[in-house]
């Protein structure tokens, strides 16, 4: 895991590398484009759903925060794409926030204006996957550096973990 701190900005950007035994690429890909199936792996998923507006799918997703902090909630768009890569098959999944008047802000709620992921998936060459992801977000608010830094050590490799042992029971539910 890497941290990139733009000055600029005063936000962290992630960049994260990583490694999932046993959960093929094409699985991996799935479950993670699968939202009624991370609604019951993810813990910190509210709410969460795809709805088209204007011929656009957009995802509509409030985000748990631990007390006394307020959720934040994101509405994006996202592609997800095979590509060959000098014989080398890649799963690319590229997400984006976007400003769409049917789904307003709610009360109570932070809405996250500025959100990008882009997370690109390979073989390990064995039965698993490598996993690249940068993610960038503003979550607005004030959030405390002891959250910013939790989340950098420990929510990003609990994640890759829930997401590992997701792919396990997703292969055994399908």
């Amino acid at each position: 895991l890497s941290i990139l701190f733009p000055q600029q900005s005063g936000l962290y950007e992630y960049k994260v590398f990583g490694g999932l035994a046993d959960c093929p690429p094409k699985l991996c890909a799935d479950v993670y484009m699968d939202l009624d199936f991370r609604k019951q792996w993810d813990q910190y998923v509210k709410e969460l759903y795809e709805k088209t507006y204007d011929g656009e799918k957009v995802i509509y997703w409030e985000v748990k925060y631990p007390f006394p902090l307020s959720n934040r909630d994101y509405v994006y768009i996202r592609e997800r794409r095979e590509m060959d890569v000098d014989g080398r098959k890649i799963w690319v999944v590229l997400a984006q926030s976007v400003a769409v008047p049917q789904c307003p802000e709610k009360p109570g709620i932070i809405r996250v204006k500025s959100y990008k992921q882009s997370v690109a998936i390979e073989s390990d060459g064995k039965a698993g996957s490598k996993v690249y992801m940068y993610y960038f977000d503003n979550p607005g608010g004030k959030i405390p550096s002891w959250l910013v830094n939790w989340a950098a050590k420990s929510g990003v490799s609990a994640f890759l973990k829930d997401i590992q042992k997701a792919c396990l029971d997703y292969s055994k539910n399908t």
